[in-house]
């Protein structure tokens, strides 16, 4: 049967929120709206004003249905933020069944039994990311369904996310009177737009750098086998500019994107033209000392990111380099300078994988959402004509948060 559904995805980020809609059919994947507004309820990715980030997400959505011309009535939210972990775990079950083929309910049993791991009472877990699977002690299996076998067991790493938070930007998705379709972890979305299959398959890292935090993932073997948060992202190199410059955060935003050279060497000599920014002091502002403010942030940001990986034994294991994307990772001379830090090929992650209004998301800054409508086009569909109940909301947040609302009966 052809389809053809919509799907939104919604990358509610520090700085922005950014809305994009698809239209899926069996053949394609056409961009057919777009919409950003400003983010004026987050920090850090998570919701400290509901009404500000209420009315961010509303706007985002409206703009991008009216150039759609459609409405849309569920979304696929991207969740990130400090709150965010990660946990190895393991689970192991009998292959059901008397022919012992491993079916898709045996998987979802294993993955099941992943999830049972003590937890305090305001975290939950948000995904099962599966590294691999184990048929009978044979190792390395992507997909061990149909595979003969008596015991499967899996290794997987569990995203857990604080349940207070993930509930505020859940409480904000409904009264901007949307559905949730699914909550997927930003930096696999992102993933999904930008990296190859040859990059996931060799080993690849990917930093996401936000306006609040920097998300990293590293891919191997088409497995995802770390996530992790970085607390700085793009508005820390903002808030170094305007306290360093002694300038409006307007003025510093507006520097660090149409002057900010990464790195000091790296900077032009001469003065900052008045059509690049309005001159903020009365001596001239030069390119150099722009560079010398940003430059140490930089450099502490993936001094953070090297210790990860250094730590998690998985920087020898990545020999596709790393990709960049998001909003900051479009600096002038960042991709030499991170190159140069962490000895690895680096490259600048775009959006792909869509068409029709494929233009208007082509940039790093949108790759979180293009990579939620492209996930979204995978699952069943689930839009429907209309907008969504608050009954309907309540039944699907009882599915995620199931043992959570069963406690506080």
């Amino acid at each position: 049967m052809t389809r053809d559904n919509l799907v939104l995805g919604l990358d509610i980020g520090t700085t922005k929120i950014c809305a994009i809609i698809a239209k899926v059919t069996d053949d394609d994947i056409a961009v057919i709206g777009t919409g950003i507004s400003p983010s004026l309820g987050l920090r850090k990715g998570m919701v400290v004003n509901l009404e500000a980030t209420i009315k961010s997400i509303a706007e985002a959505v409206s703009k991008a249905e009216r150039m759609a011309g459609r409405q849309v009535a569920g979304a696929y939210i991207g969740i990130a933020g400090g709150h965010i972990a990660t946990r190895e775990s393991a689970g192991m079950i009998s292959v059901s069944g008397d022919d012992h083929e491993v079916s898709p309910d045996d998987v979802k049993r294993v993955l099941q039994e992943a999830r049972t791991v003590p937890l305090s009472s305001d975290r939950t877990i948000i995904d099962v990311l599966p590294k691999e699977f184990i048929v009978d002690g044979v190792g390395g299996v992507k997909d061990p369904v149909g595979m003969s076998g008596i015991r499967l067991e899996v290794k997987a790493n569990l995203v857990i996310g604080a349940v207070a938070a993930i509930q505020n930007l859940a409480k904000c998705v409904q009264r901007a009177g949307l559905a949730i379709n699914d909550i997927i972890l930003q930096p696999l979305a992102s993933a999904e737009a930008v990296l190859t299959p040859l990059e996931k398959e060799s080993g690849v890292l990917l930093v996401d750098i936000g306006g609040g935090t920097t998300d990293i993932a590293v891919f191997r073997e088409y497995s995802v086998w770390h996530t992790g948060v970085i607390p700085v992202g793009g508005n820390h190199l903002t808030n170094d500019l305007s306290v360093g410059l002694r300038v409006g955060a307007r003025t510093a935003e507006e520097l660090k994107i149409k002057a900010g050279w990464s790195t000091v060497n790296q900077a032009p000599d001469g003065v900052i033209p008045q059509e690049v920014v309005a001159s903020p002091g009365k001596t001239p502002l030069l390119y150099r000392e722009v560079a010398r403010i940003i430059e140490p942030r930089v450099t502490e940001l993936f001094m953070l990111v090297s210790q990860e990986l250094k730590e998690r034994g998985l920087l020898d294991l990545i020999p596709a380099g790393v990709v960049l994307t998001g909003g900051t990772s479009k600096l002038e001379g960042l991709c030499e300078m991170v190159s140069d830090m962490l000895d690895l090929p680096v490259r600048q992650g775009y959006p792909q994988g869509v068409t029709g209004l494929a233009n208007t998301v082509a940039d790093p800054s949108c790759a979180t959402g293009v990579g939620l409508v492209l996930l979204a086009a995978k699952q069943e569909p689930k839009v429907s004509p209309s907008k969504p109940t608050a009954k309907g909301l309540m039944d699907k947040l009882r599915y995620w948060f199931g043992e959570f609302f069963e406690m506080s009966r």
